[in-house]
Order: C-alpha cells, then structure tokens, then sequence
C-alpha cells in the first residue's frame, strides 16, 4: 500500500510540474529589463508598468505593452521573468520540457540560428541599424560605414548586432558586452566609440543620455541585413498553444499604432535599474 501511495505522489507530482502556465492563468514573459525602450525595470507601478517575478519591481517598454495585450487576448494575468539575454532561449524549454517561461518578448529577432531552437511569431515591430556615438566625438558627423574606419565598435552579446560589426572596413572589433547599459558606460567613458543599436534603442540612449547621438545611415551606405535581422518578433516553443491566437493579435495592430506605442515608450523610458 505504502509503495502505491508513494508512486500516485510521484505522478500527481510529475502532472503538476509538466502543467503550463496557463492551468494557472499566469502568462510569464521573459525579457532582459535593460533594453529601453523595449523593456526597462522601474520601482514605480503605473498604468503601463507589469510586475516583474520575485519582486524585482515593475517593468515597462514597447515589449511590455504587446504583452499585456497578448495577456488581455488570452485572459491570462501578465507576469515579467527577468532574465539576462543568453538565458532567454534556455528558459523558454521546449513542447516535452516547460521552462520557466511562456514566450520571449524582448526584441529578439528570428535569426535562423534561433529558429533551429524555438519557434517564432510574425514580427512585432520592425526597424534599422544605426550607430550610437559620442555627439561631441570624431564620429558624429559620419555618413557611411566607411567613415567609421579605425573606430572602436562594439556590440551585445549574443546578437546580430556583433556579427555586423566586421562590415565596417578597417574597424577595432571590441569584445561584446553583456547589455545596452554597460554599452553606454563604455562609450561615456571613451572606452568605445561606438556601439550597433536599433534606431529606437538609440533614440532611448540619447533621450536618456546626455552628450549621445546616433548616425543613421542612407541606403546601401550602412550595415547589410537580412529582415529576419531587423525585425523582431515573439519567441516560444514549437507547438505552442499561444502562436494563432498570438499572430491574430499582432495583425490586428496596424503599423501607425505600432509607431505610437514605440514613441510613447520612448518618451517614458529609463536605463534599467539594477
């Protein structure tokens, strides 16, 4: 008797732990919380923050407002996991093997490497590569990567972003850091002249930052992507429950209104608060 009871605990508590998210109605949403205006952390709750998991306060950004409207959609209660980038996809498990997460939602792009691991939505926004620079630097004139010979660049880990760095000619390839964060660090301090960023990660560095600037550059003179690269969209596992219904969301939210909800983050965001 004593052996059954022990092996239906067993059960009852392997059933329990292999149980999604959702029997719980809790969506956990993975990001960094250091990519304004994507995602930031922030002690303060507000109309647009969502709580971040272990009390690590409150977060907000472009990524937070798609996911509360993708938490709405499903009638699920929003919840962010932070989680520093290469954790993000290991997080996120697989069909057989829940993470601790549900979805990625955290500017990540479709790359062809990533897809080999989890499964993506459509894209949630879309954007192009600039490079952020010090306004007052030798660089802040730049037109093309080109002028940008001899500069000291550097990337996120983990990221595209680094890969594209070697499409400058002549360019000092720095080792890439962890985060955006300590890219700002690095380029205050004249440790780097550069860094890659999306446009609307630079826009938040310079509204935030004061002495930064960014160069955009014109067609055919700046980095060589593919879409998959600029263009972010949701991760998740293969198979997931959440992507029709998530993809039904996402077409419903017209390209002006993508725009809007990008600039209002703009205009909130914060560096992360460590």
């Amino acid at each position: 008797m004593l052996q059954r009871m022990l092996a239906l605990l067993i059960t009852l508590t392997l059933i329990c732990c292999a149980l999604p998210a959702l029997a719980e109605g809790t969506l956990r949403v993975g990001m960094e919380c250091a990519y304004a205006p994507f995602n930031w952390q922030q002690l303060e709750e507000n109309e647009f923050t969502a709580p971040i998991a272990e009390g690590f306060g409150f977060a907000d950004g472009y990524d937070v407002q798609i996911a509360r409207r993708i938490a709405e959609a499903l009638g699920m209660d929003l919840e962010v996991v932070k989680i520093d980038w290469n954790g993000l996809i290991p997080a996120l498990g697989n069909a057989g093997n829940p993470g601790i997460i549900d979805l990625i939602i955290a500017g990540m792009s479709p790359t062809d490497e990533r897809r080999s691991s989890i499964d993506f939505t459509d894209y949630y926004y879309q954007s192009d590569l600039v490079i952020v620079v010090r306004a007052d630097g030798p660089y802040a004139n730049a037109t093309s990567l080109a002028d940008f010979s001899g500069a000291a660049i550097v990337a996120q880990q983990g990221t595209f972003h680094d890969e594209v760095v070697d499409q400058i000619p002549g360019v000092e390839h720095v080792m890439p850091m962890e985060d955006f964060p300590a890219m700002i660090v690095a380029l205050t301090s004249n440790f780097v002249d550069g860094y890659v960023s999306e446009r609307p990660g630079a826009e938040a560095a310079i509204a935030s930052t004061p002495g930064l600037t960014y160069v955009a550059f014109a067609e055919g003179s700046g980095f060589t992507a593919s879409v998959d690269e600029t263009a972010v969209s949701i991760g998740l596992v293969y198979d997931s429950p959440y992507k029709d219904a998530i993809n039904d969301l996402l077409a419903s939210i017209s390209e002006d209104e993508r725009q809007e909800i990008m600039r209002e983050a703009v205009g909130r965001q914060g560096l992360a608060i460590e």
